[in-house]
């Protein structure tokens, strides 16, 4: 009698096509088991035939090939942005960016907290910057990432697009690529409005539609660069050592219209953000990986697949990871909002004030959509790209690493003890940073959240550090 292990796996011929090796189940364990070289030597001709003809291979020759070799058996062509000399506008725009003399402290620019040696985000851990006149003044969210926004849409509500792709067969995943394009989510709204999604914008809240509007923002709040006014912001432009160059590209009049003035100086900021490269770099391991050009390891892989498996973490059902069908390279995030029920961060000076509530989409600071209450608790999906350099993660800064983001999404409901604080009576405050009258906004129906108050968490402590191994996979300046 033979042994179940030794269940001979057969492809099923194309037509007119040619046999692929056939490899048992008992040898693909022993092939697993074994050191590099004798997989080498082992596979022969089997591993030759699938990384020439990886599409003739059976689903379990494919996955042995890539996990000896880390290799992306389908290489694309990423169609990064043109890499080009910035145009004058973007050199104007790149020396306002850096200039601290904007700012009302004379000591604060867009630099000082969006950093170009930390990916553009803040050079620091703290969840909110100070800011104001004397750098005193306490900010109410963690400035987001300004890398990879050159694709951001204007904010909307409407329909959302991803949920027509077709999702990928997670058996394949390792031989298709990319994984998941997108994971289904099914708890995007309240049921007042389940088919529509708020998507698009700029800040944690879309409240900007584009990187002119959003460049402009900390120079007039309070808490940031604190002009008191965009005259001010005029008068201050008026005094840079670059003025002429202002005359030079806009005409001489530009000094004579502050408005005018004011708006070409946050446009010359924007189109520095677009052209230069180093916002949108693309060099990451994962990218090269993509085309080819690079290795994965086994933790890396199976980090991979974890992220992209809608019935575990899920992680690409928010932070898509699968280049669009023209080549664009994937952002790692679908531009689309969620509320998650972070607990409250007691080191934000505003939460000192218990009546005081960050609720995202709908204020406190916009409120063209306050009575849209079933997006109260929404905020921006961040892009991944870059993820393990941050310092502080949500839009509160509530978290400092990855394992605890991580922890977060495993034990958020199977565990709530372990994520939230207890009230005087022990009971547990969840969703402690949200009114209870918008509770029923936050997920609970996407995995990894779809499971209950004592179920089994969807990840293991190792699923969670291949997935960390997976995502240090995003940052930049990738070298072999």
């Amino acid at each position: 009698m033979n042994h179940p292990s030794d269940a001979v796996m057969r492809p099923t011929l194309p037509a007119g096509g040619e046999p692929g090796p056939v490899i048992t189940r008992r040898a693909r364990l022993r092939l697993l088991a074994w050191s590099a070289a004798g997989l080498v030597l082992a596979l022969g001709a089997a591993s030759a035939y699938a990384l020439v003809h990886p599409e003739r291979m059976p689903p379990a020759v494919g996955e042995i090939v890539e996990e000896i070799t880390g290799a992306n058996p389908h290489p694309v062509a990423l169609m990064r942005p043109q890499n080009a000399p910035l145009s004058a506008v973007a050199v104007l725009g790149k020396q306002i960016f850096f200039d601290p003399s904007l700012s009302a402290s004379g000591k604060q620019s867009c630099a000082s907290c969006h950093s170009p040696q930390h990916s553009y985000a803040p050079d620091n851990a703290f969840p909110i910057q100070l800011g104001g006149e004397h750098l005193s003044q306490a900010g109410y969210r963690p400035p987001p990432s300004l890398a990879y926004l050159y694709r951001q849409a204007p904010f909307s509500i409407g329909p959302d697009q991803g949920d027509t792709d077709v999702p990928v067969d997670m058996t394949q995943l390792a031989s298709q690529a990319a994984g998941m394009q997108r994971a289904q989510k099914t708890a995007l709204a309240s049921p007042a409005a389940p088919a529509m999604v708020p998507q698009g914008g700029l800040f944690w809240d879309g409240r900007a539609d584009t990187l002119q509007i959003q460049a402009l923002g900390p120079l007039t709040n309070p808490v940031e660069m604190a002009n008191a006014s965009e005259e001010d912001v005029a008068h201050k432009l008026l005094q840079t050592k670059y003025v002429e160059q202002f005359k030079q590209i806009f005409g001489p009049s530009i000094v004579s219209n502050p408005s005018l003035l004011i708006s070409e100086a946050m446009f010359a900021v924007g189109r520095y953000q677009i052209e230069d490269q180093s916002f949108h770099a693309f060099t990451s391991k994962y990218d090269y990986w993509l085309e080819g050009k690079a290795r994965l390891t086994h933790a890396e892989l199976h980090g991979l697949q974890l992220f992209n498996d809608k019935d575990k973490a899920n992680c690409a059902g928010c932070h898509l990871s699968q280049p669009s069908r023209d080549g664009l390279p994937p952002v790692f995030t679908d531009t689309q909002y969620e509320a998650l029920g972070v607990p409250r961060n007691p080191a934000i000076p505003a939460n000192k004030d218990a009546k005081y509530f960050d609720m995202g989409v709908c204020g406190p600071f916009r409120d063209d959509l306050a009575q849209q209450t079933q997006y109260c608790g929404m905020f921006l999906t961040p892009t991944l790209r870059n993820v393990a350099e941050r310092k502080v993660f949500f839009h509160n800064g509530v978290y400092h690493d990855l394992k605890q983001v991580m922890d977060f999404y495993n034990l958020r409901n199977t565990s709530p003890g372990k994520i939230y604080p207890k009230d005087a009576s022990g009971k547990v405050q969840k969703y402690n940073d949200l009114p209870p009258q918008y509770h029923a906004n936050v997920d609970e129906a996407d995995a990894p959240f779809d499971r209950k108050f004592g179920d089994k968490p969807a990840m293991t402590d190792q699923d969670i550090q291949d997935i960390i191994a997976f995502m240090k996979t995003l940052s930049d300046g990738y070298k072999d």
